[in-house]
């Protein structure tokens, strides 16, 4: 049997659910790590079997970066009205925004770029992740980032 306190720690580190994370647990015999590549694997496929969902919902997403020179608009849509007021999918709104911000115009697409909060991770699995935690697809939109740029006094 596995532990509370094993299964509590595993919470907290993943988010996922109590239930999902005793059963992740038990499937890997106590082996945390084992469990937490067992959660990841199963957020993976649920994230893949939501892709295929239609997002109408979501939220139009700002962000002006302090020296008022990189400004972020962000489309990111979900299934419902419910999840688009979550803090969770708030949040990811945010973490995309500053993304956007913090990369410039690179050949790169969006979702293949390492996350500047976790270079191990990509976009894509940051929102992938986001998806298995909230239970709705997510899906990028549309953004445009915005930045001064040096113009000469020729016209």
């Amino acid at each position: 049997m596995v532990s509370i306190d094993t299964i509590k720690k595993l919470r907290e580190e993943t988010e996922v659910s109590v239930g999902e994370c005793k059963k992740a647990l038990e499937e890997a015999s106590g082996d945390f790590n084992k469990a937490k590549e067992i959660l990841k694997k199963w957020g993976k496929e649920l994230a893949e079997k939501k892709k295929a969902r239609e997002t109408h919902q979501g939220i139009i997403d700002s962000y002006i970066h302090p020296n008022k020179k990189v400004g972020v608009l962000l489309e990111l849509n979900c299934e419902t009205d419910f999840v688009a007021r979550s803090a969770d999918f708030q949040n990811l709104s945010h973490e995309l925004c500053l993304q956007i911000a913090g990369f410039s115009d690179e050949a790169v697409p969006l979702s293949e770029q390492p996350w500047i909060k976790d270079e191990s991770k990509k976009i894509r699995e940051l929102v992938d992740d986001n998806i298995a935690k909230i239970g709705e697809n997510i899906s990028i939109k549309r953004y445009i980032r915005y930045s001064l740029i040096k113009y000469s006094n020729e016209c």
